[in-house]
Order: C-alpha cells, then structure tokens, then sequence
C-alpha cells in the first residue's frame, strides 16, 4: 500500500485503460472538426504523437499543463518515463487554435477533463517541456 496512490501498487498498475470513444463521439456530434488526435501507449509521447503530425511537422507539450498521477513518481526514478509512458495523459487532440475553447466546453459537459498542453510546430520532432 502506498498513501500516495491511495491504494497497493498492484491496483494502480492494474487500473483499466480508459477509453475516448464518448468524447470524441461528443466533440463531434458538437460539430468540432478534430485536425488529428493520438492514443498515447506504449512509446510514450516520442513515438505516438508523431503519427498524428504531417511529415516535417513537430510538437511542443507542456508537462506541467496537466496533473501527473503519483503512480509516476514512483515510476520516474527508473528512467525516461516520458518515453515509455503516457504520464496519465492518454489521448491528445490537435485542433484548430479558434475551436480550442469550444472543444474544451464540449469535454466539461460529459465531465471529461481537459488541458491546452501544447502546440503544434514545423521542427518535426516531438519537444517535452519538463
């Protein structure tokens, strides 16, 4: 049992993986075009958010634009966590910087949480912001 999680370290590790299908069925049916959007798994950031980008382009993420689950505390004295792992951040979106506002409004009406955590660039590579 770990206080800091709030549970064994089993039940965190064990936790279901969340599904997206009701937010972006939401976002659309709210009209919102989505430019492109990535599962973040296996590969972390560098490898999955890549595959969402036209060739050259690049991204810039703000790791502090969102709460990290204390699992990865425990996790980040072992390496590159944000290499391997999603950091609680599952699923990124990118859309046009005008529908920013209204794709935030429709994730709070189904109570699902949100965060600006970066931006798109033409430096074709994937830049984490520590």
């Amino acid at each position: 049992y770990y206080d800091e999680l709030g549970k064994t370290l089993g039940e965190a590790l064990l936790a279901p993986t969340k599904i997206y299908v009701k937010a972006l069925k939401h976002i659309k049916a709210s009209g919102i075009t989505l430019k492109a959007c990535s599962h973040i798994t296996g590969g972390g950031f560098y490898e999955n958010v890549p595959r969402m980008l036209k060739e050259g382009m690049g991204v810039e993420i703000d790791t502090k634009a969102f709460p990290k689950p204390p699992i990865f505390d425990l996790i980040q004295k072992n390496g590159d966590i944000y290499n391997v792992f999603n950091m609680g951040l599952g699923f990124v979106m990118a859309v046009d910087p005008a529908d920013v506002e209204k794709v935030q409004v429709a994730l709070n009406e189904i109570n699902e949480p949100s965060y600006v955590v970066g931006k798109v660039t033409e430096t074709g590579q994937v830049d984490v912001q520590w």
